[in-house]
């Protein structure tokens, strides 16, 4: 089992600070839910670094919870109501997500906003590399996940009911004044010197023309269930994010693991992908390519700094929740320790593009 399974994989016993009133929850799943029968057991899931999540044991079937944390939180992070929101619009399209089964916004509950959706059963690969495959497995996996995303890229925002799910225009402008004002807000955080350069050269060279579609916001390989013994994609899961906004962006975040270390988010760098099976970054950009109508993705490197920043300031605001005693999750530390070096891969992917 990678290092990534063993502190993620599985559910367990609540966390201290992060218990929820399982009375309160029988209570309103029986009056919410289609079907629901107790008794009811909670357990809290392993992983969930934002929101923390519980997986409900019944005698007849499953089920998940996912809340927003207790005490302060930053505005705009983890919204829930959207989370549910998108599944809801994707569940009807079959699309591969859990099927939302209702949102609880009454925070005199279990003290937070949450929803229940469904538990799907299936196997989660931790790092990208797919560890638990062969070599001759890996390319139909990776195919699967490209193709799902673009097939989320695909989508009509307007016909499932998400015209105004976020704006439609300047996504990449309004993500980096974001995530730069978040990263500048948290000042229990600290500062950077690679995330104030990014912080000054990402707007300044935007690559030309605008487009818009619905995204996902973190996809990546341990954001999927895939059926037990087969390349299929079952469930994306971790929809916190999710906005209209670029589609580049999007993908070239799922992408990001050709440019990082094995001991970040479980990388490619440094590992001989032709022996495990695993197309090499160009090929998994032409395929995104094919199946989206593109000749080819310009700025490329451009886009890769971009999501490194912003995937360094959403683990900044994990540092800063640290610091106000907040994290949902026991492995904050160990995602936090990574941040200075990922801000300086981070600047290298600029220095690149320059």
């Amino acid at each position: 089992m990678t290092d990534a399974a063993t502190s993620f994989a599985g559910s367990g016993p609540m966390r201290a600070g992060q218990e929820i009133d399982s009375g309160a929850v029988d209570a309103w799943l029986r009056a919410n839910v289609d079907g629901y029968a107790g008794p009811l057991t909670v357990e809290q899931f392993n992983g969930g670094q934002s929101n923390p999540t519980y997986r409900l044991r019944t005698p007849g079937r499953d089920y998940v919870l996912r809340r927003k944390p207790a005490g302060t939180l930053l505005k705009g992070a983890h919204a829930i109501e959207r989370e549910y929101r998108v599944m809801s619009a994707l569940a009807q399209t079959g699309f591969p997500v859990a099927k939302p089964y209702g949102l609880c916004e009454d925070e005199r509950v279990i003290g937070t906003p949450f929803f229940v959706m469904e538990m799907v059963e299936g196997r989660i690969f931790w790092t990208p590399a797919l560890p638990d495959l062969g070599a001759a497995d890996r390319a139909a996996y990776f195919d699967a996940m490209n193709a799902t995303l673009a097939r989320l890229h695909s989508f009509d925002s307007a016909a499932l009911g998400l015209a105004d799910f976020g704006r439609s225009d300047n996504y990449l402008a309004r993500q980096i004044a974001r995530w730069s004002q978040q990263y500048r807000d948290d000042d229990l955080a600290g500062a950077l010197p690679e995330m104030e350069r990014l912080v000054e050269w990402l707007p300044a060279h935007l690559p030309p023309g605008d487009e818009s579609s619905l995204v996902h916001g973190d996809y990546r390989a341990d954001n999927l269930v895939f059926a037990a013994q087969a390349p299929t994609v079952l469930a994306v899961l971790d929809w916190e994010l999710s906005t209209l906004g670029h589609p580049l962006a999007d993908f070239t975040y799922h992408l990001m693991m050709y440019r990082l270390p094995s001991h970040i988010l479980g990388g490619l760098v440094g590992s001989d992908l032709a022996t495990l099976g695993i197309p090499s970054e160009a090929d998994y950009v032409a395929a995104y390519c094919r199946r989206t109508s593109r000749a080819r993705i310009d700025q490329l490197d451009w886009y890769l700094a971009f999501n490194m920043f912003r995937f360094a300031a959403i683990i900044h605001g994990i540092k800063g929740r640290m610091a106000r005693g907040t994290a949902a999750s026991p492995h904050a530390a160990s995602l936090v320790a990574i941040l200075p070096e990922l801000a300086a891969i981070a600047w290298a992917q600029a220095e690149r593009q320059s």
